[in-house]
């Protein structure tokens, strides 16, 4: 008889399909880890062609924080930077740790340098006004995620800027805990140019120089010691704002950060890179990219679950490319 013939050739492909839709959904394949460069000058040189692009791994705006980190990290770059040059390390090695990234640049000031690089680097205006940015930012991301709060890490100029958020623009309930790298909670005398202000001021000569800077530098000198900036954040008590968590990681080789302990503030964890590794040579540029600083950050925003912290040669600005 030919008709059952003919009719397993139907059913038998029928059955192949129905078997195939009736199995179990195959779980998509996990998604590789972002390459996390432990050198900062070349990748900084080349994000820095990339015209402001967002590094990798942060400013996804569908990232849902999960429950092992609730809190999305803002990353804040330092004067000169961006979020492109600033955050080559810190953004893939926080998406690769399951955290959601977010990264600004900020500050920026037209014709400070050549176009359109003048709309790629920050960190050039007004401290206040930047905090204001800042603010903007950190709604977006609390809309996107959902969260009531975000984490801060900050370096150099972005360890003080969020600061003033915090405490004169009522950031403080929306921010959990705060990690600076290098930062200078009591300004810096940088080539003793806060000495030279000093001694400027009863001459008349500070004030000219601060107006003259005002249109293309205007943080700049507000982030020398004893500058009006500096003591108004210091007044009150110290820069500590009540309710926010914070860290600060500085080198004791740090070239912009003069003397480095003004990064080191009563109240607050301090932590020094070299107290850690004495092979560390990061400097103020390098420790953003820095494998020693980065397991005492990951430690920082996820104190329950510690990493031990590793030892090897760090080259100034090079990293550990041996």
């Amino acid at each position: 008889m030919r008709t059952p013939r003919i009719l397993g050739a139907i059913l038998a492909p029928l059955a192949l399909v129905a078997g195939l839709t009736a199995s179990p959904a195959q779980a998509a394949p996990p998604e590789p880890p972002l390459p996390v460069p432990y050198s900062f000058l070349l990748p900084a040189v080349i994000a820095g062609l990339g015209l402001d692009a967002d590094p990798p791994g942060a400013n996804d705006w569908s990232c849902q924080p999960s429950a092992e980190h609730p809190t999305p990290v803002v990353l804040v770059h330092g004067l000169t930077g961006s979020k492109a040059t600033n955050w080559q390390t810190y953004a893939p090695l926080l998406a690769n740790e399951g955290y959601c990234v977010y990264a600004l640049t900020y500050g920026q000031v037209k014709n400070v340098v050549s176009p359109p690089y003048d709309q790629v680097f920050g960190g050039f205006g007004a401290i206040e006004e930047s905090a204001e940015q800042l603010s903007v930012f950190v709604d977006q991301v609390l809309a996107a995620t959902g969260s009531e709060k975000v984490d801060i890490l900050g370096h150099s100029e972005g360890t003080l800027m969020p600061n003033y958020y915090a405490k004169f623009l009522d950031g403080a309930a929306k921010i959990g805990k705060y990690v600076s790298i290098a930062p200078l909670w009591h300004g810096t005398d940088v080539a003793g140019l806060a000495t030279l202000s000093l001694l400027g001021t009863p001459f008349g000569v500070t004030p000219v120089i601060n107006a003259a800077l005002q249109p293309l530098f205007a943080a700049g000198p507000q982030l020398l010691t004893g500058s009006p900036f500096i003591e108004k954040m210091r007044s009150g008590g110290g820069p500590a704002v009540p309710g926010i968590t914070y860290t600060n990681i500085v080198t004791r080789l740090d070239e912009l950060v003069i003397p480095f302990t003004s990064g080191i503030e009563p109240g607050m964890t301090n932590q020094i890179v070299q107290d850690y590794c004495a092979l560390d040579l990061s400097e103020h540029f390098q420790i953003v990219a820095d494998p020693v600083a980065a397991a005492l950050v990951l430690n920082a925003l996820d104190p329950a679950n510690p990493r031990p912290v590793p030892c090897q040669l760090v080259l100034p600005f090079l990293g550990n490319i041996l």
